[in-house]
């Protein structure tokens, strides 16, 4: 079993595969190019891949004049694009290199690109921690204070508040404001949005057991008590899985890719005859023969 899905594994087994598939399309090419020019064929395998497209569309059959309808329209999509094709129209359309080029890397990441085990999942966790580390979340108390309103005596009223909370934790003080007068286990993210970044990056250094200095954010200046907090940590792989497995995948395609473009590459002699900036002479770069 460990041998097989190491062979599974190997990049030139989802060449030899793609090779044989792309091989089928060619095959399937020629076949309909054996056809007078001036022939459509529409066979039973056609019309089935027609209405199935139907059905995945509008999660029904075809009735019978839908189906002819949608005939219809790929003969004559059919017959566009063969006229297209004999006058050359799909070569040197940007278009049509990167749909084709999108189809070819799409069909080798469905073969090279694994389902990750929790095994591994686990251990890319472990090797990127910065990147899934949750961020410090706090509780905590706020009385707010418009500049506009206090003008000279901002700082004077401010230090009256800050003594007559620190007797009385409810005392009638500061501005009314559209802001939370408190956040209950709220991540350093979310209090940035509500409140401005430089008063999120100001909580870290409020002490617990007292209310804070004056702390200004994106609409005045506040006083903060702090009721709680929770330090930044490493969360278990349950609650951050999807982002996990979305990463891991993302890197597991784009080394597929990677490794199955070198693959070809090594059949082509690749020849440059242009200047790539400072020379105009030839380049050659051998690169393997086809």
């Amino acid at each position: 079993m460990i041998a097989l899905q190491r062979l599974l594994r190997e990049p030139l087994l989802h060449f030899l595969v793609l090779g044989a598939l792309l091989f089928a399309v060619y095959g399937w090419m020629q076949r309909d190019a054996l056809q007078a020019p001036d022939e459509v064929v529409v066979d039973q395998a056609r019309v089935d891949a027609l209405s199935a497209r139907f059905h995945r569309l509008w999660q029904r059959e075809p009735s019978p004049d839908e189906l002819r309808g949608i005939v219809d329209a790929w003969v004559r999509e059919e017959i566009l694009y063969r006229e297209g094709v004999a006058v050359g129209m799909e070569r040197d359309d940007d278009v049509v290199r990167r749909r084709v080029v999108q189809k070819l890397t799409y069909l080798n990441e469905g073969m090279a690109v694994e389902v990750p085990t929790q095994a591994e999942l686990q251990a890319w966790l472990h090797a990127h921690p910065d990147d899934y580390r949750l961020a410090p979340r706090y509780a905590f108390r706020q009385v707010y204070f418009d500049p506009t309103q206090h003008g000279d005596a901002l700082a004077r009223d401010i230090a009256q508040a800050q003594a007559s909370l620190q007797r009385d934790a409810n005392a009638n003080v500061g501005d009314v404001a559209m802001l939370p007068q408190t956040m209950r286990d709220a991540a350093a993210d979310e209090v940035s949005r509500t409140f401005g970044a430089q008063f999120a990056q100001s909580l870290p250094a409020i002490p617990d057991g007292r209310w804070s200095d004056p702390i200004a954010s994106d609409y005045g200046v506040h006083l903060v008590w702090i009721d709680a907090r929770t330090p930044a940590r490493m969360p278990a792989l349950a609650q951050v899985r999807r982002d996990v497995e979305r990463d891991l995948l993302a890197d597991r395609t784009k080394k597929a890719n990677e490794a199955f473009y070198d693959t070809l590459r090594k059949r082509y002699t690749v020849k440059v005859d242009a200047d790539l900036g400072g020379t105009a002479e030839s380049h050659a770069v051998a690169v393997g023969a086809r």
